[in-house]
């Protein structure tokens, strides 16, 4: 049996970074990063981005070289899913039967893609975006389909309309909520979003569950609730991911929406961290809820905080929350969380498509969209969390820089 002092599961951003920050901090100790995928740790924003579009190769996606693993003494398990952890006697099964120990486990296994459960949903030709063995067989069928359904009007649904509609084909959004984006942004977002997809070709159908998919063996149409039918030759499904914590809660950690950590990223198991998109915890930026960020931003900084905690120090997690969407020629920053936002605030003009939207909460700034305006976005990070001790609607003044509030 092979034993490690460190044991990370899953090989996506939070699983390289603590093991690129442990041996950064010194650490001298055994470490294996164990990945359900074949490849070497790698970059997944890009997959519904340049990668879908052929614009960057999969090497460039690769978080550090092949080679560096090895020059820094880490153990790669490669194509490799654990299935069980006995914490007692600090052992993880795999799909193989194979026992690995460890001194400490740290789970970064991330999510799966919320599936369909409508009839029809086994068809060839239905898609989820979450590797790059899915986003490769997305290309594979590419230049077959002409006309395709997104179901999902998240970021990874405007991201590949984005990418698939400069392709040429002729994309239709589907969203059960009465606009798109409706659960991460505004309303005034939404519709400038829409607006743009529209531009470009792109059609909605907002509001619309889908009722089934269609076809022989292969996808063909999508009927929607209303009993309209959409033509289509591939069907592209960005529903949400479902946190893989399975293996952790038969084991006994404290499970909601995600497994729950501490400031530190422990588990309410011994010797159990979790980080990344698998893990719940309470965060100061959302009002001290407990929620689950999925981005990279959070993986990596989780991974910092465990890194640092195993090297002897102690920092609880308090990272600024952050993201960013690339769609057509426009870049959105965000910075906060604007859930619970009772204000918005409008600087500079969405037709020249670059602005900004400042999110209040009373009289606090708690979160910003920044629509091609970088300076917004890194001037705007220092008001979170500030009380304004000036008219908000100072703040609409785009002349006026945002450090001047600061």
């Amino acid at each position: 049996m092979a034993q490690f002092d460190i044991l990370i599961v899953g090989g996506g951003h939070a699983g390289a970074q603590v093991a690129i920050s442990l041996r950064q901090r010194k650490y001298t100790g055994s470490i294996a990063i164990v990945g359900e995928e074949a490849e070497y740790p790698y970059e997944r924003p890009p997959l519904s981005k340049d990668y879908l579009a052929g614009a960057k190769d999969f090497g460039r996606l690769l978080i550090r070289p092949a080679p560096s693993w090895a020059e820094r003494n880490v153990d790669l398990v490669l194509a490799t899913r654990v299935t069980q952890v006995l914490p007692a006697d600090h052992i993880v099964r795999t799909q193989n039967g194979d026992l690995i120990g460890y001194g400490q486990l740290i789970w970064a296994a991330g999510g799966y893609p919320r599936r369909l459960a409508c009839r029809g949903s086994g068809l060839a030709g239905i898609h989820y975006v979450r590797s790059r063995a899915d986003v490769d067989r997305m290309k594979a069928e590419l230049g077959d389909a002409k006309t395709i359904v997104i179901i999902g009007g998240g970021y990874i649904g405007l991201e590949a309309a984005a990418i698939l509609s400069g392709l040429g084909k002729q994309v239709t959004i589907v969203e059960a909520q009465p606009r798109v984006l409706a659960r991460v942004a505004s309303e005034e977002l939404s519709l400038f979003y829409q607006a743009e997809h529209e531009s470009h070709g792109v059609a909605f159908r907002l509001g619309a569950g889908v009722e089934a998919l269609e076809g022989a063996e292969r996808i063909s149409g999508v009927v929607l609730a209303t009993g309209e039918v959409l033509p289509a030759d591939m069907v592209v499904v960005g529903i949400g991911i479902a946190p893989a914590v399975e293996a952790l809660e038969v084991a006994g950690a404290a499970v909601e929406n995600g497994v729950l950590v501490d400031g530190l990223c422990r588990t309410s198991v011994s010797d159990i961290f979790a980080i990344g998109d698998c893990a719940a915890h309470e965060n100061s930026f959302a009002d001290n809820a407990t929620i689950r960020l999925e981005s990279v931003q959070n993986a990596n900084d989780q991974a910092m905080t465990v890194a640092k905690h195993l090297t002897g120090c102690d920092e609880p997690y308090h990272a600024v929350p952050w993201f960013w969407s690339d769609q057509y020629d426009l870049k959105l920053q965000t910075v906060g969380i604007s859930t619970g936002h009772d204000q918005v605030v409008l600087r500079g003009d969405p037709a020249r498509r670059s602005f900004s939207l400042v999110y209040l909460r009373g009289n606090s700034v708690i979160a910003l969209d920044c629509v091609n305006a970088t300076r917004d976005y890194v001037q705007g990070r220092a008001l979170l969390g500030r009380n304004l001790n000036f008219p908000s609607g100072q703040l609409a003044d785009a002349d006026i820089p945002l450090k001047n509030f600061a």
